[in-house]
């Protein structure tokens, strides 16, 4: 695993629709760089910074009024802006590992894949406010057995607003993960989500060793 040691000043995200074990996993392997000394900053999507906080709570509450699609989106990607520029990009410039968990691919599922917006106007939206900063590496966590995962987060409390969609929503966004990895195969590795924890935290460790370990 001496690849790993290179993660430093890389930009790492994790995917995958509700009750893949991201937190579980992400907690993992930044123990794991911890213990190899390497610099890490461990974040999240929506979310990361306090305005960023506070859009998310916008965002997952439950409320009275309806959201539309389109506002969804523009708040996402107003938390995104202010966490590249507060968060992401100072990581990255101090060499540490940015960990996070989900970023623009959730945008592409979620909002392209769950919710039917053009996958156009959000590309428009992550070049504008990412300019040429993409992940260096995306683990997918694939949710091969959906209900089985969406039930996995429906034990851990009170779903959220996004997170009691129709498991038809979580079917669309899957399809949408998926077809990303498939089309950039050097950044996306797929790992089945319902495989034994321990096997994934395997993969998902030889993955990282395997894409840095040239470097």
């Amino acid at each position: 695993m001496a690849g790993l040691k290179n993660c430093a000043g890389k930009f790492i995200t994790f995917e995958g629709i509700e009750g893949v074990g991201k937190s579980t996993h992400i907690m993992f392997v930044t123990e794991e760089l911890h213990r190899l000394g390497v610099p890490i900053e461990v974040t999240r999507e929506p979310g990361g910074t306090e305005i960023s906080e506070e859009i998310r709570a916008l965002l997952l509450t439950h409320r009275t009024e309806v959201m539309t699609p389109t506002t969804e989106l523009l708040l996402l990607f107003a938390a995104r802006a202010q966490h590249i520029t507060k968060i992401i990009k100072p990581a990255l410039a101090a060499g540490k590992c940015v960990l996070c968990d989900r970023f623009t691919d959730a945008t592409y599922a979620y909002q392209g894949g769950g919710r039917g917006i053009n996958l156009q106007h959000i590309l428009q939206l992550e070049n504008l406010v990412q300019g040429d900063l993409r992940p260096d590496f995306t683990v997918l966590l694939d949710a091969t057995d959906i209900d089985a995962c969406l039930s996995r987060a429906k034990g851990i409390g009170t779903g959220d607003r996004i997170e009691v969609e129709e498991r038809a929503f979580f079917e669309r966004a899957r399809k949408i993960y998926i077809a990303r990895a498939n089309g950039n195969p050097a950044r996306f590795k797929i790992i089945d989500a319902v495989n034994p924890v321990i096997e994934v935290q395997q993969q998902i460790m030889q993955a990282l060793d395997e894409k840095f370990g040239a470097s």
